[in-house]
């Protein structure tokens, strides 16, 4: 009979040395984001009915992450090397910068295959309700990088969010007096979107960054 673990899981305190091992898998994978109770179990049980090296491979791969992997020293996304890989590339455009927020970010962007320049990661975004400030993200890095490095424009790539938006502006006016170009990614529609289910602040946006036709 298998155990319960629909209440086990969510252990208060946050210790679960005392669970049994399908309770603690199930409570560490919940820790995961976007990861919920339910969500968390199925999981747990799918690893349960995975042979013996899935989980070994798994767990392998995890540490090996952990112990393996730090920041570039240039640009602070994720990586094996001291430097890395876009960061050493002779082929990557060095006098555009793009400023993101998480290394995920850098990821997505690669994905699209969009921009042929650098990165800067900040890891994580003005927030004055959360307690974080300029001095908690890596803007102090970004800035003494501009100083060593001949950057013609600087691409603020965060979220349209409250927090992105404080963020790039803040750092906008900090870059603007060196005289480099800072732009910001445009907002808008989606492609294959429809005006009726675009909601206002996206319609707004849209207008603001109309472009002329032909």
């Amino acid at each position: 009979m298998a155990p319960r673990v629909d209440q086990d899981w969510q252990l208060g305190s946050g210790d679960s040395a005392g669970a049994d091992p399908v309770s603690r898998l199930i409570f560490e994978l919940s820790k995961l984001p976007g990861i919920g109770g339910k969500t968390a179990t199925r999981l747990a049980y799918f690893v349960l009915k995975q042979d013996i090296s899935f989980a070994r491979g798994l767990s392998e791969a995890l540490m090996a992450a952990k112990q393996k992997i730090g920041l570039c020293s240039e640009c602070a996304t994720f990586t094996d090397q001291e430097v890395c890989r876009i960061c050493s590339s002779p082929e990557r455009a060095a006098e555009t910068l793009c400023v993101v927020e998480r290394p995920a970010d850098v990821f997505t962007l690669e994905q699209a295959s969009a921009h042929r320049g650098l990165y800067h990661v900040l890891h994580g975004l003005i927030s004055p309700l959360d307690g974080i400030g300029p001095g908690d993200i890596k803007i102090r890095e970004l800035l003494m990088r501009l100083q060593k490095h001949p950057v013609r424009e600087v691409i603020l790539a965060m979220n349209p969010t409250v927090e992105g938006e404080a963020t790039a502006l803040y750092i906008g006016k900090l870059i603007k007096p060196s005289g480099i170009r800072v732009t910001q990614l445009a907002h808008g529609i989606p492609v294959g979107g429809q005006l009726e289910y675009t909601d206002r602040q996206t319609l707004g946006r849209a207008l603001q960054n109309r472009v002329e036709v032909g």
